[in-house]
């Protein structure tokens, strides 16, 4: 091989050397963006809603171990200002309140601003029905554990607002300490579907909530 050819050869694989530097340099570029592209907020008009979940029919057949739990139906979290949502459902909640005293299932209650008073007058308790006070988790703070316990109870069909909040809260904490719970999702009320959406597939997708929640609506919830 003369000179000549030799300078040939050695510009070519400079050339080469430099194509291959520039390529891998691009590639780590685009890798990097993607990499910097996966996170929620980055792929969020991406996201696409899973299928609704399957709202199940439920038959109480043992009233005294099952127990409606109605959480902050009360004027400052249920009005038409801030969730008009609630104020659809508490005609239904009132509907629901009424079969259940009828049929002698224990009832319970609870605010966020520890004043029985606050609860809207659809839904007021009565004398003898156990009213907690406490934020989004019912069971801080209170004795709502040794409440259901003393009663016998094994099963709360929950209903109330905010969803994000108290329901979605309390509905956990009771499913981790042992208890079954059913929660018909008509309601269950925030300030937008959205809202609404995430907790009930927060309530059947959950670790360990899955198996002890079961989700219904009003008109699937037979005594």
């Amino acid at each position: 091989m003369n000179d000549r050819q030799r300078r040939i050869d050695m510009t070519v694989k400079k050339a080469l050397s430099g194509a291959m530097t520039t390529c891998f340099i691009v590639l780590g570029l685009l890798g990097a963006a993607s990499v910097a592209a996966q996170t929620i907020v980055d792929e969020w008009s991406t996201a696409k809603a899973p299928p609704a979940p399957e709202l199940k029919p439920v038959a109480i057949t043992n009233l005294k171990e099952t127990a409606l739990f109605i959480l902050d139906i009360q004027k400052q979290t249920c009005n038409p200002e801030r969730r008009p949502r609630c104020i659809a459902s508490v005609p239904k909640i009132r509907k629901l309140l009424a079969e259940a005293r009828a049929k002698g299932m224990p009832v319970l209650h609870a605010t966020s601003t520890g004043k029985i008073a606050d609860i809207l007058p659809e839904v007021p308790p009565r004398e003898g029905e156990p009213v907690v006070h406490s934020g989004p988790n019912k069971f801080t703070g209170t004795d709502l554990e040794k409440i259901l316990k003393d009663r016998g109870i094994k099963t709360l069909v929950m209903v109330g607002t905010a969803a994000h909040g108290a329901v979605v809260y309390t509905a956990s904490e009771a499913a981790f300490r042992g208890f079954k719970v059913v929660v018909p999702v008509d309601g269950m009320s925030a300030e937008s579907i959205y809202i609404e959406q995430y907790v009930t597939y927060q309530l059947v997708n959950g670790p360990r909530l899955g198996p002890a929640v079961t989700l219904t609506k009003f008109d699937l919830l037979k005594f």
